[in-house]
């Protein structure tokens, strides 16, 4: 009878220790998803600030269809949908990097400098985000217990980086 009592107590020990297990795997998975929403909120806030600059550069110091085009381009940059976001982005990308920054006034041709230099950072984040997030998705003991939830695969947000 003894060897019963001992048997239950090992088999409760390890279900106990591998809930545990799961639970702070879980908690994990869900603090990667955190990390990942700041992320891509850093980063279409840093698109966001890059757009409007790029609206001042063509307001002040570009004419004709050069700021018409660069423009359109801001302006569908921040009007595209999550999943077009990307190739509207590199369009502005484009746009701007055709620009002649000696032509700018200092202030401004910094200001834009500065704009870009964010959201590489912002985006390196958001994809440093994605790649563990998904790292910990890809685990057996996540997927066969359902760890994820509903929450939506993550996805790289990758632009052309400015020269």
């Amino acid at each position: 009878m003894s060897w019963l009592v001992v048997l239950l107590a090992v088999v409760a020990a390890v279900i106990v220790l591998g809930g545990l297990f799961l639970v702070a795997t879980a908690n994990r998975l869900d603090r990667l998803h955190v990390r990942l929403d700041a992320g891509w909120a850093a980063l279409d806030a840093a698109l966001a600030r890059r757009a409007v600059v790029a609206r001042t550069v063509a307001a002040g110091a570009l004419t004709g269809a050069e700021a018409l085009a660069v423009v359109q381009a801001a302006d569908a940059a921040e009007a595209a949908p999550r999943s077009e976001r990307e190739d509207a982005e590199n369009e502005l990308t484009k746009r701007l990097s055709a620009v002649d920054r000696t032509s700018l006034p200092p202030r401004l041709a910094e200001e834009l400098a500065d704009a870009e230099q964010r959201v590489v950072i912002a985006r390196r984040v958001h994809n440093d985000a994605v790649r563990d997030t998904l790292a910990l998705r890809r685990r057996r003991k996540v997927r066969y217990f359902k760890l994820a939830g509903t929450a939506p695969q993550p996805q790289y947000f990758e632009i052309v980086d400015p020269a």
